[in-house]
């Protein structure tokens, strides 16, 4: 017998000892509930038919254990039994539904799911047909569009970052997607996903309309901080939305607009010097390094060092918040790290279906990774930030006068 076989029964039997043991819980909590000749109300009552639910190990043969109320379902004390951990008409667990949008996105067509399925778990998984996968996708669609309406007033950003990321479409005129992505930092320091929207390349004008809904939702607060490429028209936007916003560009991708602009062998030393100064100690060393960096390379590259120049003051922005956030605001990693894997397999494949297929794809994908997003390094200074204190070099200094 093969280990993935020992695995997959391994699970069966677990899941069954698990369901027995919910429900005898269920009989053994209603106890109490009985006749006037001290017989039980609810008892146990066989299993209801088999079926098979698809999981991480393979496909499942499931008979779920029943239990009955004596008084009929038309009394209104009467009690039913429905088991956690399977409900009703369960026929795909949770990670195999999180695991469409991947399969999605890396540019399997819904015709080819069985297959590549079939691969991942086994070849007996069934209950993804192209059908199928095209009503989960307008499910996810729906559900892209119920949360993009969600109320906001009770929330408070403290820092957000912003990308967009690109993605190919097989169908349509339109031959790159560019979907707009905004997450935030709530005051107990928790990342959130913020706004997933698809936007024309990455204008002023589509920030600007996520912007402004976000602020019709409830977002009246503006975050001290905002974290993105230089590129982006997010900034125009932003000054104009919330105009007390700090801004901080991207180290990662001021690094690579730079060095795209030096002779190859000078990069990896020109990548050194540029790590000097968003590593520094304290804003006077960086800026130091940066004074460095203009003198050893502005004769011969006037260019590289113009690109770095023209946003000095929002590189070096970091330094005025707590020491223990800077490893979170000197680059967009936070958006970058959850759609890495999808831009490099983007790359090799045709991409998705349609605008609003991939819209939704992304949608889910942030979804499922929002669960595993940590909380900020240093937490609980963001409510010293929010009272006004002010930070130097990352070190608490006095309270701003209110």
């Amino acid at each position: 017998m093969e280990l993935d076989e020992i695995a997959r029964q391994g699970a069966q039997k677990m899941l069954r000892d698990m369901l027995e043991a919910e429900v005898q819980h269920f009989i053994e909590r209603n106890a109490d509930r009985i006749d006037e000749s001290g017989h039980r109300h609810v008892v146990r009552n066989g299993h209801l038919p088999a079926r098979e639910v698809l999981t991480g190990v393979g496909p499942l043969n499931v008979a779920q254990p029943r239990a009955r109320d004596r008084r009929g379902v038309s009394n209104p004390d009467s009690v039913s039994f429905t088991p956690k951990i399977l409900p009703p008409y369960l026929r795909r667990s949770k990670n195999m539904d999180e695991l469409i949008p991947w399969l999605y996105l890396k540019g399997i067509s819904t015709g080819g799911f069985q297959e590549a399925l079939a691969s991942l778990v086994g070849p007996d998984a069934g209950g993804l047909s192209a059908t199928t996968v095209t009503r989960l996708t307008a499910s996810w669609v729906e559900e892209h569009r119920e949360w993009s309406k969600r109320d906001l007033s009770d929330k408070e950003y403290v820092y957000i970052w912003a990308d967009g990321v690109y993605f190919n479409i097989r169908l349509g005129g339109d031959d790159r997607q560019c979907i707009l992505v905004l997450m935030g930092a709530t005051k107990d320091g928790k990342k959130e996903l913020l706004a997933v929207h698809d936007g024309y390349r990455e204008s002023e004008q589509s920030w600007s309309e996520i912007l402004v809904d976000l602020k019709h939702r409830g977002l009246r607060a503006a975050p001290k901080m905002a974290v993105g490429d230089g590129a982006l028209g997010f900034w125009a936007a932003i000054r104009k939305v919330f105009p007390g916003t700090r801004e901080q560009r991207c180290w990662v991708h001021k690094t690579a607009n730079i060095l795209n602009r030096l002779p190859r062998s000078i990069q990896p030393k020109a990548k050194a010097d540029l790590h000097e100064i968003w590593m520094s100690e304290t804003k006077n060393d960086a800026d130091k390094a940066f004074d460095v960096f203009v003198t050893k390379y502005d004769a011969k590259y006037p260019g590289a060092v113009k690109c770095l120049v023209k946003d000095r003051d929002v590189l070096l922005a970091f330094y005025d918040f707590p020491a223990e956030h800077w490893i979170h605001l000197r680059t967009t990693n936070p958006i970058e790290s959850t759609f890495a894997t999808v831009r490099l397999r983007h790359r090799r494949t045709k991409g998705s279906g349609s605008r609003n297929a991939c819209l939704a794809m992304v949608f889910k994908l942030a979804s499922v990774a929002e669960k595993n997003w940590r909380r900020l390094n240093g937490h609980q200074l963001i409510t010293k930030l929010v009272e006004g204190y002010r930070f130097k070099d990352g070190i608490i200094q006095e309270r701003d006068a209110a």
